[in-house]
């Protein structure tokens, strides 16, 4: 009979066996875990040897942390614009894999998009869950942000945005797309424009929303306004 060297992962677990004063409960606390689900961990480990790294206390799992907050449906964070043209995003955004939509290239190359620099804004989203379905209108909108003591944003808040979080995290906040409630801009068309970062069928979109303030909006909206804007370099 051939005797084998002990595995790497099996000697792992008889170091294990041996910490906290040699004893270790009977009880694996794996039990209601699947091989595929066990899989997955290693792989989110970064693999074998990342598993075994996290088994010798080479390596630590901390909790992620949300660059975003939620309180009573509103949504807060900041961003601080670079002075980005509307041009220059339109290339900025492409080149990260982003897809920009053609009424939204028109609307950032219009003379009408005016980008600051260095300019931090706290940011307030309101949730369409805040409005009735049969009342989720734009005036209603404003209205609510303005009863608050929210103000419209700089346009280029849209880029921000959707350079700043994932589908996966505007999905997280329960939301498709976030509409800038910006001074409306129009397009070559002549209708009256607001960008929006959206998650919408293969994602990752910069486009734009129709203004009108009987216009209709889903519960999956976020409307993004200003709480405040600093200029850093004031």
């Amino acid at each position: 009979m051939t005797v084998h060297g002990a595995s790497s992962a099996q000697r792992e677990m008889k170091r294990a066996q041996k910490r906290e004063g040699g004893f270790m409960s009977t009880e694996f606390a794996s039990a209601g875990l699947t091989a595929g689900q066990l899989n997955a961990i290693v792989k989110k480990l970064g693999g074998h040897d990342m598993a075994l790294r996290f088994l010798r206390d080479e390596l630590s799992v901390s909790e992620s942390t949300r660059s975003w907050r939620e309180k009573d449906g509103v949504i807060y964070f900041s961003v601080t614009s670079d002075g980005t043209t509307g041009e220059d995003w339109i290339t900025r955004l492409e080149s990260k894999g982003f897809r920009v939509g053609n009424y939204a290239k028109q609307v950032l190359r219009s003379p009408d998009f005016k980008p600051t620099n260095g300019v931090t804004t706290e940011v307030a989203v309101l949730k369409g869950m805040l409005f009735e379905d049969n009342d989720r209108i734009t005036k209603k909108i404003r209205a609510e942000a303005e009863r608050r003591k929210l103000t419209k944003p700089n346009a280029e808040l849209a880029c921000l945005i959707r350079e700043k979080f994932t589908d996966k995290e505007i999905e997280a906040m329960g939301l498709i797309w976030i509409v800038a409630m910006h001074e409306p801009i129009k397009d070559s068309g002549g209708d009256s424009s607001l960008l929006d970062a959206g998650r919408i069928v293969d994602g990752r979109w910069l486009g734009t929303c129709f203004d009108s303030p009987d216009n209709e909006w889903y519960r999956g909206s976020g409307f993004a306004f200003a709480v405040s804007q600093v200029a850093l370099n004031a």
